[in-house]
């Protein structure tokens, strides 16, 4: 094989990693901006906090910047501001991957990123314009970033040798979760020592910069690269060679049929179930249950991610070894890796649920949760590639908007389990997320296929015919 360092698919896999970094990044800062956007008193709405467990208070008043605007919009106004992203983002998800199998990945990830950072620069004027404005800028951010993901597996399809998939996959789609690390604690720290606006403008300015060395770096296809090694060029194409159609059709009713395809569709929502409900609810949980203020603490809202983060670049490393050195078959690694990634965080889950006040193990088991979660980008979330690499894509695009429903519906239904904050009704969050993640896990482990499937290769209509 073709030396990894400096080859132009793993400087691909560095920028894309980039990219998704900002993605995330532009994703979650309105989360922590809102805080500071929206006057004391009126999200002091009658929230019951539970007495089960002591008050932890460890604050220590630091004169902080009190200069940003103050809008009073109610708890109510604060959850339609927040959910609008999903609205945009479930709508371009399939659109999303047919285009990109149209006119190529690179420009519709590149003005993905780049709309969305555009938007994000104007999240201030909307505020000030009022709340239909904001609502409107970040549901158009959300149809910005829904072309991403799929545009993103429309050109691994062309550049991922298949015994590399996992590796270059994980690198790229990790920054996803770096994003989310970095970007809690640092617009905390932005609002708390700026102003909040700058939380929009810093991170919209650097989504225009990545844009400028995308467009300039990045081809479609390593026969359009401009600087790829003839060697690396060879070896890409020639292990793909039997993988792509070259039908412009795209085969709708044998994929919809395909019950490989319908095995991610599960899998991908019930993972995402747990991921959206930990990812909007869990500061609420160690406020109101534990009486710990996690937005105090941005490093501890940070920490699951972060061992997410290094669980997906490892086990991308671990899943090609597997399949590379160890000849294991590699729809075998991919229902290892999903069955690892969806039964363990259920486990930690329910455990959480069930430590009392000990808010250390609260963490820890969150963590851990959260942790083995990143087995499942080298499982089920790669798995597109594997069953029919041509369209990815749209693939993507269709397994990720049956995922997009959990971000709108989790928090929304957690919510009304948990009116009076206690831990019982807290429990049955937990216990509700895990049961979705073993029934994912389960019917993906007896569905799931490694191969390429015949409607995906070009020889298809020929022998119906």
């Amino acid at each position: 094989s073709v030396p990894a360092c400096c080859s132009a698919r793993y400087n691909l896999a560095l920028l894309a990693c980039l990219g998704f970094f900002l993605l995330y990044a532009l994703r979650v800062n309105l989360s922590v901006a809102l805080v500071d956007m929206v006057e004391p008193n009126t999200s002091l709405a009658k929230n019951v906090t539970s007495n089960v467990c002591p008050e932890h208070s460890s604050t220590i008043n630091v004169p902080r910047n009190t200069t940003g605007v103050k809008y009073s919009w109610d708890a109510d106004t604060q959850g339609w501001i927040l959910g609008s992203f999903f609205y945009g983002y479930i709508i371009t998800q399939i659109p999303g991957g047919y285009l990109a199998s149209k006119i190529g990945g690179k420009l519709l990830l590149g003005f993905g990123i780049f709309g969305t950072s555009v938007f994000t620069l104007l999240t201030p004027l909307a505020a000030n314009l009022g709340v239909g404005y904001l609502i409107a800028v970040r549901a158009l951010e959300g149809l910005g970033e829904g072309v991403t993901f799929p545009a993103m597996h429309s050109m691994w399809s062309s550049w991922a040798p298949p015994l590399e998939r996992s590796k270059l996959l994980s690198i790229s789609y990790a920054g996803a979760q770096l994003g989310t690390v970095v970007s809690l604690p640092l617009s905390g720290l932005i609002c708390y020592y700026m102003n909040w606006v700058y939380v929009f403008y810093i991170f919209g300015a650097l989504g225009v910069l990545w844009w400028f060395f995308w467009m300039f770096l990045v081809s479609d296809t390593p026969e359009t690269h401009r600087s790829i090694s003839h060697a690396e060029r060879e070896y890409i194409l020639s292990s793909l060679k039997d993988q792509l159609s070259t039908q412009k059709s795209v085969p709708w009713r044998p994929m919809l049929k395909s019950l490989p395809l319908w095995a991610i569709v599960v899998a991908h929502f019930s993972y995402n179930w747990t991921f959206y409900t930990l990812l909007t609810l869990l500061p609420t949980y160690m406020k109101e249950i534990l009486r710990f203020d996690a937005q105090e603490n941005g490093f501890l809202s940070a920490l699951p991610y972060f061992g997410c983060w290094l669980c997906i670049i490892l086990s991308g490393q671990i899943a090609d070894y597997l399949r590379e050195k160890q000849n294991f078959s590699t729809v075998c690694v991919r229902k290892c890796f999903t069955l690892i990634g969806m039964i363990g965080p259920a486990v930690f889950l329910v455990a959480a649920g069930f430590i009392g006040c000990n808010y250390a193990l609260a963490v820890a088991f969150v963590t851990i949760s959260t942790t083995l979660g990143g087995f499942c980008t080298s499982g089920y979330s790669i798995n597109h590639l594997d069953i029919a690499p041509s369209y990815a894509g749209i693939l993507l695009g269709i397994t990720n908007s049956f995922a997009t429903i959990p971000g709108m519906v989790g928090p929304v239904i957690a919510k009304n389990l948990t009116q009076n904050n206690t831990v019982a009704e807290w429990q049955m969050v937990f216990y509700i997320a895990a049961s979705i993640n073993l029934f994912g896990a389960i019917f993906f482990a007896l569905f799931a296929s490694g191969e390429v499937q015949d409607w995906a290769v070009s020889g298809y209509h020929l022998h119906r015919n």
